[in-house]
């Protein structure tokens, strides 16, 4: 049988199904298209648009946090891959929690367009509830193609769907489509990559609504529930305070600054993760040491990197805003030069998870999450009465370090 260890540098490219080299093909490949989108969209439409636009995805985020199921990871985590009845009930689990978070938005649309400023715009909102309905319904094989590390076929999956919200989402913007042309784009990506989901990817699940045969994987989806529950706070708080207070218009400045640095820092370690966590998770049950060793090589080469590029995009972010989103966003940079380290961070914290849930730890990820959320209640109201947004900015650094800090400590500690 071959082995599943791959050499950190290996002697001759590997393109084979299960090789990084997909990961990162699919890395640059769809963030080159989201890039192309959100930042052509912005210098066309400006930043009370795409303000408007974070207010609805915000709305699905916030929900999906909440309702986070966790069986994606248990799936791919556990020893034994689910059987053809447990991959239905992961399907219909996962669907009804789709279409319960798409009809409670469409529910709440009212009432989120009068507190957040949208001036009406209720639309966008009810255009947004449809994501999480797509991708309720899509075919949980996408999950057995991941524990199997088939990155070829993953990577043609994204990059479609990837390529179609560009393409839509750029065309209904040069149509007149406004705000909406982005929401667009993004439910016939969505749409798509269910459809190929199925079609693509095998074994497809029996299509019946069955919740049963799969309570061995609460005890370790819990822990990722609980922690999307907290990074909800982390990650949604900040951009929930600045549309309630300021409205679109300074959620579209805070968001592009934001968006911008994770495109060039957060999103490479992101993707990686893709690749990290069924890699670390196949290494682990095979040989523990071996892969401790390989995830110290990948956090360092991940650390050292994300210094370098910090350093170079602090010193550029003036002419990059200037001359890739326009003289309109230059009031950005401050925020920008903030979170290109608050991304760096995330980056690390990434590669971290990856590891802490591949080695059946996902509960140190929601303790560190605790810890940031901690500091975050601690930090944001003196910060934001002393510096406002920017503060807001600062104590999410804090906050990120503290919670990387932790992780290390605890896989060091159980090293």
């Amino acid at each position: 049988m071959r082995s599943v260890r791959l050499p950190f540098l290996p002697a001759r490219a590997r393109f084979e199904h299960d090789a990084a080299f997909w990961v990162l093909l699919q890395q640059v490949v769809v963030r080159g298209f989201v890039a192309v989108k959100f930042l052509a969209i912005g210098r066309i439409l400006g930043p009370e648009a795409i303000g408007a636009v974070s207010i609805a995805l915000l709305a699905v985020a916030i929900a999906e946090s909440l309702s986070d199921t966790g069986l994606a990871q248990a799936v791919v985590q556990g020893r034994d891959a689910p059987s053809h009845d447990e991959l239905g009930s992961v399907w219909a689990t996962l669907a009804m929690r789709g279409l319960l978070i798409g009809l409670l938005l469409a529910a709440l649309a009212p009432f989120m367009s009068s507190q957040f400023h949208l001036n009406g715009s209720i639309g966008l909102i009810l255009l947004a509830a449809v994501l999480p309905i797509l991708r309720g319904v899509a075919s949980p094989a996408y999950f057995i193609v991941t524990r199997q590390r088939g990155f070829q076929k993953l990577a043609g999956v994204e990059t479609s769907a990837a390529f179609t919200d560009c393409a839509v989402g750029l065309v209904c913007a040069l149509s007149g489509a406004g705000a909406y042309s982005v929401l667009i784009g993004l439910v016939a990506g969505e749409l798509l990559k269910t459809a190929l989901t199925w079609t693509t990817m095998s074994p497809r699940p029996p299509l019946r609504l069955s919740f049963s045969g799969i309570g061995h994987y609460v005890n370790f989806s819990r822990w990722i529930w609980a922690g999307s529950v907290v990074n909800l706070l982390l990650n949604q708080f900040d951009k929930v305070v600045v549309a309630k207070l300021l409205g679109p218009l300074q959620l579209g400045a805070y968001q592009m600054s934001s968006k911008l640095a994770q495109m060039l820092l957060a999103d490479a370690a992101i993707a990686m993760s893709q690749y990290l966590f069924p890699t670390f998770s196949e290494h682990h049950r095979r040989d523990v040491h071996a892969a401790r060793k390989l995830f110290r090589r990948y956090l360092m080469l991940a650390a050292a990197g994300l210094a370098l590029l910090v350093i170079v995009l602090r010193f550029a972010a003036a002419p990059l805003f200037n001359l890739v989103l326009g003289p309109a966003w230059l009031t950005a940079v401050p925020l920008f030069k903030i979170f290109v380290i608050n991304m760096a961070i995330g980056a690390i914290i990434a590669v971290l998870v990856s590891w802490l849930r591949a080695a059946g730890m996902p509960k140190v990820a929601t303790h560190a999450s605790i810890i940031q959320a901690i500091v975050l209640c601690v930090t944001v109201p003196v910060a934001t009465h002393l510096w406002g947004v920017t503060g807001i900015a600062w104590a999410m650094t804090v906050g990120l370090g503290s919670a990387a800090g932790w992780m290390l400590y605890r896989i060091v500690r159980e090293a």
